[in-house]
């Protein structure tokens, strides 16, 4: 029988749809492909996550180690804490690429977790998405960045960047008032550089950075546990009890009756 090119074969056909069958059953064996594949997917991803994590680590030993210098006499220039800040930036453009790159990997195990191991757990369900073998078997053949530089910035911002600069910030303008007999706008000043421009050339890096992260955006990164989703996730739950409390409250003897009914005691 002649073998099926690719552009004849259709992933969506049953006959074609072998791969995750079984997955979840107990006769499952340790030779299973998909297995195998999340396994590697799982150690991909927490490879990149370790690098992520690295970058983190050095940042916040760097901006500890300014920042114990820069108060550690008075006669420590200023802008020590601007040369902490930086060395946030280098540490934040170089941790939003190892995001993006990290992303690579967590789409596909979310992928997988969605739409195989979700799947096979509770049919009732339903699958998220009925073109995910195409869309992952694609992923395969032309990996590609999933998340752009500015999304990546923004993420990392929102993680732990944004909460680094405020403690330099804070930590500089403090450094500039209460540890100097000038005028802070003199003290402000660096070499030849009105003080007046170098702290609105500050306030104007921080509220970019701050903008970046805050305002409200489409996230490709799907998957993600962000603070809104958490929030959102905890008022949605929250509202539920709210309405099964109010549902007891109003019918009280409706639920003594069903619980004496499973052997309680009633309420």
């Amino acid at each position: 029988m002649a073998k099926s090119s690719a552009k004849e074969v259709d992933p969506g056909d049953s006959e074609h749809r072998e791969i995750g069958e079984g997955l979840l059953q107990g006769n499952m064996g340790p030779s299973s492909a998909t297995a195998h594949l999340y396994r590697g997917e799982i150690h991909r991803m927490k490879f990149w996550r370790e690098r992520l994590d690295r970058t983190t680590n050095w940042a916040v030993l760097i901006i500890s180690a300014i920042l114990t210098w820069a108060f550690s006499r008075p006669g420590v220039p200023h802008y020590i804490l601007l040369i902490g800040g930086a060395a946030l930036t280098v540490f934040l453009v170089i941790e939003a690429r190892r995001y993006r790159g990290y992303d690579m990997w967590r789409s596909r195990v979310r992928k997988l977790q969605e739409n195989v191991f979700a799947y096979g757990l509770d049919p009732s369900a339903g699958m998220p998405d009925p073109n995910w073998r195409q869309k992952l078997s694609e992923d395969y053949r032309n990996p590609m960045i999933k998340v752009g530089m500015r999304e990546a910035v923004a993420h990392r911002l929102r993680r732990i960047y944004l909460p680094l600069f405020s403690v330099v910030l804070v930590a500089w303008v403090v450094r500039i008032t209460a540890f100097s007999t000038e005028n802070w706008l003199v003290s402000a000043s660096i070499g030849t550089v009105p003080g007046a421009v170098v702290v609105a050339a500050v306030g104007l890096l921080f509220t970019a950075a701050a903008v970046t992260a805050l305002r409200p955006r489409d996230w490709r990164a799907k998957g993600e546990l962000r603070a809104e989703d958490l929030r959102k996730s905890w008022l949605t739950r929250s509202g539920q009890r709210k309405i099964a409390l109010a549902d007891i409250e109003s019918c009280p003897h409706r639920y003594r009756v069903q619980i004496r009914g499973l052997g309680g005691s009633g309420l």
